[in-house]
Parts: C-alpha cells; structure tokens; sequence
C-alpha cells in the first residue's frame, strides 16, 4: 500500500500542478497540456495494482468446512468462513441456501462488524454474536445492495441464515448459540 500512497501523491501533484499550469496558459497550449495531463493520469491509474480483495469474483467460492450449532432444540449447519478471503467472498452468488443452513464468520477478535450483499443473489438475514454465544442484534439484509448493516457492539461471530429463518424459529437478540468454534 505505501507504493500506491506514492503513486497516488505524485498523480495528485502532477494533476493539480497541470491544470493550474492549463488554466493560466488558456489557448490550444492549455488543451494539449490538459490532454497531456489526463493521459498522464489514466496511465497512472492503470498501473496501480488491485489490492487482492478488490479482483472481480464472478461465481461462489466452494463450500467451506461445516461446524454444527445449536439454537435451543435447532440445529445449524454452518460453513466456517474464517480468513480475509472466505469472509470476503461469504455467500455472494450462491443461488440456494437449504433448510438450516448458513454461514458463519468468524473474526480473530471482537469488533464491530459491519456487512453489505454486493453480489449476493440471497435475502438474508445475519446474528451478529458475541463470545459467549449471545446473540447482540439481528437483521435482515436485501439481495444486492450495499446497504451497511452493523453490529450493536463488538462482537467475533456473524452468522447468515436464509432472511426470517431466526424469526420463523423463534430466536432473538439475547438468546444463545452453542457450539461456536
């Protein structure tokens, strides 16, 4: 990143020294510093490398390793999504999402989590929960949008279920989850 702040300074300098340079000059020699200048940036901008996050994801990553949870008398079938990348990706372009099955992520330590649904073709709805295994908050999250939706406090947990599956089963903020990992 330090390379990119580099890059993306020297580009600044160079834009906003050319136009001032462009608007004093006035003219045709103004237009060919300016063109000379907006080729300059867009050169620039292409030789910035994507950050490994940002590459374009077409299709669903695959299924992530399974832990069980329980929810009072429910059982969850979780896929484990506990790197930068398999949280990154979580279930954008999944098209189907079974019974009592879900996602969750886990983080290295409690903060205050916030999701979006870019590329998520599901609706879904997602507990945000503490270590303890209480759930903090839940909500329920529309299919590609990016629409912020956060945690009411720190927590390490996140788990997506089809959207209404914790109110169809009864569960709420302050019930608890076993089995977390």
């Amino acid at each position: 990143m330090p390379k990119i702040a580099v890059l993306f300074s020297t580009v600044h300098t160079l834009f906003k020294t050319t136009f001032t340079k462009a608007g004093s000059a006035g003219g045709a020699t103004g237009r060919t510093v300016s063109a000379v200048a907006a080729v300059a940036i867009a050169l620039a901008a292409l030789a910035l490398p994507l950050p490994a996050g940002a590459q374009q994801q077409t299709r669903a990553q695959p299924r992530l390793p399974i832990t069980q949870l329980s929810a009072g008398i429910h059982i969850i079938r979780a896929e484990v999504a506990n790197t930068d990348a398999t949280r990154r990706d979580g279930l954008m372009f999944r098209t189907e999402l079974p019974g009592n099955d879900g996602m969750l992520f886990v983080f290295e330590r409690p903060d205050v989590q916030c999701f979006w649904m870019r590329n998520t073709l599901l609706p879904l709805s997602i507990a945000f929960i503490a270590d303890d295994g209480t759930i903090v908050n839940i909500e329920d999250m529309a299919p590609q949008t990016e629409d912020p939706h956060c945690a009411k406090k720190p927590v390490r947990y996140a788990l997506e279920m089809s959207q209404g599956w914790f109110t169809a089963h009864g569960i709420a903020a302050g019930k608890k989850l076993d089995g977390l990992p």
